[in-house]
């Protein structure tokens, strides 16, 4: 038994290996826009909240496991985020954040292809994501009694809740937990030398460290993105 596990496990190895010397492994540098936003609701929605447009640059690798089929991992700089707004300028009572965080993200997908022409393929694929927060700033513009006034500063990345040391922290997302993950998605066209996709990534992570709020365990990250790639 145990011996027919080994020949079972080398086989499987010779095709893998196979599989990947019969199509040629490949990387792209990559490039687009994110329309970042913050989920607030238990179905994931972002009603309240305002996309805000970023970008994202990185490398992809692609390494065939079939003739139809790849393992798409990566690593980029991403932005996400979100707008939120209470009432309006001319209210006693005001507030506008904005919230820019960056990560540095991994994403591994599985990828379908199919070929459309000559040298063309259409793919779609899906896989999940690990990210971790190494930048970013908070904004906020807000107005208590009619006294306007003003904050900007660095993303505090903490698993610790601080609300009570920084009275703006349910003004926006001031302060985010730092690691991130969730699931991707992804469809687009590849070329002899190009590559253009549509992206969508679905938060898991809850960003709000500590939070037993109803409403901050939602609050999750949700990006759409463009993007356009070219072949090493």
């Amino acid at each position: 038994m145990k011996q027919r596990k080994i020949v079972s496990l080398t086989i499987a190895a010779l095709f893998l290996v196979a599989a990947l010397h019969a199509q040629q492994p490949s990387a792209f540098i990559k490039a687009g826009v994110n329309f970042a936003n913050i989920s607030i609701k238990d179905n994931g929605g972002t009603d309240d909240n305002k996309m805000l447009v970023g970008f994202h640059v990185g490398f992809q690798g692609d390494l065939p496991i079939a003739p139809v089929l790849s393992i798409q991992p990566g690593i980029f700089f991403t932005t996400k985020g979100s707008k939120t707004q209470s009432g309006s300028p001319s209210d006693a009572n005001y507030f506008k954040a904005t919230t820019n965080p960056m990560y540095i993200e991994i994403p591994v997908n599985l990828v379908f292809k199919a070929p459309v022409g000559e040298q063309s393929k259409f793919f779609v694929g899906a896989g999940p994501y690990i990210a971790m927060g190494v930048a970013g700033k908070n904004k906020v513009d807000y107005k208590i009694a009619g006294v306007e006034s003003h904050s900007e500063k660095n993303i505090n990345w903490s698993n610790d809740d601080n609300s009570s040391a920084d009275p703006l922290v349910n003004l926006g997302y001031s302060t985010i937990r730092r690691f991130d993950y969730g699931l991707n998605g992804t469809a687009g066209v590849e070329g002899n030398k190009a590559i253009v996709s549509v992206n969508y990534g679905y938060g898991l992570a809850k960003l709000r460290p500590n939070s037993d709020n109803s409403v901050d365990d939602n609050n999750k990250h949700r990006v759409i993105s463009l993007t356009v790639g070219f072949k090493l």
